[in-house]
């Protein structure tokens, strides 16, 4: 009997600590604002729950070795294909758990405006003979991109004759990129820069995507949940919920204009959109409970006010 208790005590205690690490969720937020939109509007679910959230605001090659390093429990923005070589050697090794496609359709890739596109930049292969008009730049998002990478390896390696026209890769972040691009639409000067949709980028200049980056970026992608090893089943409550996350390019783009356009805060445009799209929660909380073990989608519900 007394052999039996101990066991027993030690199981109890054993579970209690597997529950202090599931009480609070640490989550990656690379700065671009569809991530940004998507991580914010988990915490509201989470908080909701009775859960603690922790975001932090990393690289993508410092979230995956933040997953590994088991830093970092979840991320919502492993963009497929252009992330398969930063990604990659983690998920083979197992350290990373991809456990749920969260959105489809995206895009991903070099992208102009459409009277440079009308002027014949047409793919990648045209944007050496444009060098002089481009004044010789591609302008790319945050330092430590994947994407940067292949741009400048394209570069480096005089890949289309981008070396031999001088082109540079211009490094800066989402806002920053996207206030260059404002500049030269507005006089209808010609630029190249990394676009993707879901954004409202897409919305706010009439835009044509290239071809001739499919080697790195593919055709239409899709965005991945992914887990530190073992999160789902050391929590397999938090597990089911972001297994059934699932967004849309039209919710994406609706509060990502909110936050760029409008100005509105995040955690204030993901709260309107979740107050005025509620049916998400069906599905998002089917089977999910709150900490306490209450219904999850009433423990949520209260929490938004509905």
């Amino acid at each position: 009997m007394k052999i039996h208790a101990a066991v027993s005590a030690i199981a109890l205690c054993a579970a209690g600590a597997a529950w202090a690490e599931c009480d609070t969720v640490v989550m990656s937020d690379v700065g671009w604002t569809d991530i940004t939109t998507t991580t914010a509007t988990a915490k509201h679910v989470l908080e909701g729950l009775g859960y603690d959230v922790d975001v932090k605001v990393l690289s993508v090659p410092v979230t995956f070795a933040s997953l590994e390093g088991d830093d970092v429990d979840v991320f919502l923005g492993n963009w497929m294909p252009s992330q398969t070589a930063a990604i990659t050697p983690y998920l083979e090794s197992g350290e990373i758990e991809s456990i749920n496609i969260n959105l489809e359709g995206t895009k991903y890739t070099l992208a102009v405006p459409d009277y440079t596109y009308e002027a014949g930049l047409q793919s990648y292969a045209d944007i050496a003979k444009f060098a002089e008009e481009l004044d010789g730049k591609i302008y790319g998002i945050e330092p430590g991109n994947e994407a940067n990478t292949y741009l400048a390896k394209l570069i480096e390696d005089n890949k289309l004759g981008l070396g031999d026209a001088d082109i540079e890769l211009v490094e800066s972040s989402e806002q920053g990129m996207l206030a260059q691009v404002a500049r030269v639409y507005k006089d209808q000067e010609h630029i190249v820069f990394l676009g993707w949709e879901p954004h409202p980028m897409n919305a706010n200049f009439s835009l044509k995507y290239l071809p001739g980056g499919e080697e790195f970026f593919g055709g239409e992608g899709v965005v991945h949940t992914v887990t530190r090893k073992g999160y789902a089943a050391e929590c397999p409550n938090l597990g089911k919920l972001f297994s059934q996350m699932d967004f849309t390019l039209e919710m994406e783009n609706a509060i990502m204009g909110e936050i760029l356009d409008e100005g509105t805060d995040p955690e204030d445009a993901t709260e309107d959109w979740l107050k005025a799209n509620a049916g998400v929660l069906d599905t998002w909380l089917d089977g999910v409970t709150a900490m306490d073990g209450s219904d999850g989608k009433a423990a949520v519900s209260a929490a938004l006010g509905l």
